[in-house]
């Protein structure tokens, strides 16, 4: 069928002529794994924004584009999408987009199609239905080095003709081609300009059958690449790659040695700048308690503000190397691998395929997750994935895991380079993802029960990723990191500290006047006096904070927990950490900052290892405890946010509800099992 022949059937919308005030407005459009958001970064120079659409909660990205002479424009990069007639979330968007239901202003003027020039077939299927619609169009051929390693390169003009549009061949990651393309923007959007044609009319794409448009795509194949002199497509260094890192053995042993890698390096790589921060926190604090007078406000910063968010500061490194892990290998094209590896275990529990992408965004935060699940078709799959992404322990929980292996567990080489620290993490990470399979699989056969969906994989071709953009979307994640301290943390650090420091009792802080005065009485000015004046003082700053009112919630709730092992601080943390999961570390610097009376270790490990019980002189925490708390919190829904998000996604109340239940009495079961039966093994 010739270029535009549905064309006809479409109304002549006349187009006001543009204002030279207006900026124009360009949407790169693809399919997922067509390079789309990197050559996004290279054109931008990632100076971008990030928001949400209009009235849903899939993630947009805006950034600006200088096409020279003082002239820029606004470019959008849009989700994945394989097709205009939606059927996800995603492309849904996309159409609406296109079609003006989300208002003119961010209805794009021209599309840049992102088509991978390795993979030219699957990509011109949802080029053609763009094309038809009407809308002015420039096709970026990304991909164009992988291509011609594989023999696949198509003749450019050739390709140009029988599509009717410009066609510039780009190498994202490495910024080549891209001078050109943006000329041929610039080019076609005069053109637009100079003679403003129709609306775009996206009920073009539902004209032709599906069987035309791929006998369409398939002539067009057959020109171009007749027209190029192909020797045809030749087996490439990815193939051979792929033969062991898929392979149903190699393939997990691979997987597991990443895994390993990246679990192993967030404490060993990490700990220099960790080191690095805490000394800067000891320090200010140092110098702020110099420089305040004595009373509330000086207790307020020193021993409420800095503590709390400063122990959370200090393992921003391990966080940073987590998500640069996560890009690297994600653009490097591994993660599609690691899906494929999964994919049998994966259905065997009942999940989608499509899953794995939304489970492992998960393992950086849950709410990006959740929302990605858009691109799961199936409502029953969607919702299964929805409810088993919080199990996947995020960021948010790094910080309760290192505090507590850094304090308990020793660096005992295990295998290799791998210590006990390792081992111990890599431990947990595989048991929420164990958790998670066996949830989904008891979901999917009862109250979620029915068919599955097919599940289709394209692996994209391995690509050196740009090291630019990786740092850069590695701060972008860190800097969200730090709001949260900078924000939630903080607010929670001065509540919980108005908490642990009120009401104050007169007669405790009376009792204590009579013990420092005996001791004055009793033994000459000089170390031993300097000694027991601040054991009386913490005993009073201990005291204090048993009455307080954190100190009455923390006791309130603690024949709940002491089963797991859990004593009444420990009880007040996990209650904070509901807001934020990382919370549950500066609450307890706040909490044992304040029962030290602020003279003692800034180390939150130390004081939490070297505890002891005023009556027994056991150790109040034990590895066994720690053991107890990590396990509770791999499996518990710690994050009020997340709640929220569950809710938009599900329009009620009712998954999140039930979401909350079922990880509680998880976490609840699970911690209790860990601790009785050690207990009984006589670990703690």
């Amino acid at each position: 069928m010739p270029l535009g022949s549905e064309c006809a059937l479409r109304p002549e919308l006349p187009t006001a002529p543009r204002t030279s005030s207006a900026l124009s407005k360009i949407a790169l459009l693809g399919n997922p794994n067509a390079g789309k958001t990197t050559l996004f970064n290279t054109l931008t120079g990632l100076r971008h924004k990030t928001a949400n659409y209009p009235g849903v909660t899939v993630e947009r990205r805006e950034g600006a584009l200088d096409l020279g002479g003082g002239r820029k424009v606004r470019v959008f990069d849009l989700p994945g999408s394989y097709s205009l007639l939606a059927k996800s979330p995603d492309e849904e968007v996309v159409r609406a987009l296109l079609a003006g239901e989300m208002g003119e202003a961010d209805r794009p003027d021209l599309g840049v199609l992102v088509v991978d020039a390795s993979n030219l077939e699957r990509n011109l299927y949802l080029a053609l239905q763009i094309i038809d619609t009407g809308l002015p169009v420039v096709v970026a051929l990304s991909l164009w080095d992988v291509a011609a390693e594989k023999g696949r390169c198509p003749d450019i003009q050739e390709l140009s003709s029988e599509l009717g549009v410009p066609c510039v061949p780009v190498i994202g990651h490495r910024a080549r081609g891209t001078r050109a393309l943006v000329e041929a923007v610039r080019s076609k959007l005069d053109a637009v300009s100079a003679v403003p044609g129709p609306r775009p009319d996206l009920r073009a794409a539902a004209l032709v059958s599906p069987e035309e448009r791929y006998a369409r795509i398939e002539a067009i194949m057959r020109r171009v690449h007749a027209a190029a002199s192909s020797a045809g497509a030749r087996r490439t260094v990815s193939d051979e790659i792929d033969r062991w890192v898929t392979h149903p053995v190699w393939g997990w042993v691979f997987f597991v040695a990443v895994m390993a890698l990246i679990f192993q390096s967030i404490f060993t790589w990490a700990s220099p700048l960790m080191d690095l921060i805490e000394s800067g926190m000891m320090a200010l604090s140092e110098t702020s308690g110099a420089l305040l007078p004595p009373g509330p406000f000086r207790s307020l910063v020193c021993d409420g503000i800095l503590p709390g968010v400063g122990n959370v500061v200090i393992f921003l490194p391990q966080i940073l190397l987590l998500f640069f892990f996560i890009t690297f290998f994600e653009d490097f094209g591994y993660l599609a691998r690691a899906a494929f590896v999964l994919d049998r275990l994966m259905r065997r529990a009942g999940l989608n395929g499509k899953a794995f992408l939304p489970l492992l965004s998960s393992f950086a935060c849950a709410i990006p997750g959740i929302m990605a699940t858009r691109t799961i078709a199936d409502r029953k799959d969607r919702l299964v994935t929805i409810l088993v992404s919080p199990l996947m322990s995020c960021s948010a929980r790094l910080p309760v895991y290192a505090l507590l292996i850094g304090a308990f567990v020793p660096p005992i080489p295990v295998l290799g380079p791998m210590d006990l620290k390792g081992a111990t993490l890599l431990g947990l990470y595989l048991l929420s993802i164990g958790a998670g399979l066996c949830v989904a699989a008891v979901l999917r056969r009862t109250m979620l029960s029915g068919p599955r969906s097919p599940f289709v994989l394209e692996l994209p071709p391995y690509r050196l990723p740009h090291l630019k953009t990786i740092l850069s979307l590695t701060w972008e994640r860190g800097q969200v990191f730090l709001a949260n301290a900078g924000s939630i943390i903080l607010a929670i650090s001065v509540v919980l500290w108005f908490l642990a420091s009120h009401p104050q009792d007169p007669e405790i802080r009376a009792r204590h006047e009579v013990l420092r005065a005996q001791a004055a009485a009793s033994m000459e000015a000089g170390p031993e006096l300097d000694a027991r004046r601040d054991e009386i003082d913490r005993s009073q700053a201990g005291e204090q904070l048993r009455h307080s009112y954190a100190g009455r919630l923390g006791r309130l709730i603690e024949p709940v927990i002491r089963p797991l092992g859990f004593d009444w601080k420990i009880g007040v943390g996990l209650v904070a950490s509901f807001a934020a999961r990382e919370v549950m570390v500066s609450t307890l610097a706040v909490i044992y900052n304040i029962e030290d009376g602020g003279n003692g270790s800034s180390d939150l490990a130390t004081a939490l290892r070297e505890e002891t019980d005023p009556i027994t002189g056991r150790p109040v925490h034990t590895p066994l405890t720690a053991l107890s708390l990590m396990v509770f919190f791999v499996l518990a829904c710690q994050c009020m946010s997340t709640v929220a998000i569950v809710r938009r996604e599900t329009n009620g109340w009712r998954w999140p509800i039930f979401m909350i239940v079922y990880m509680t009495a998880l976490a609840w079961t699970a911690s209790f099992v860990v601790f009785q039966i050690g207990r009984r093994m006589g670990w703690g």
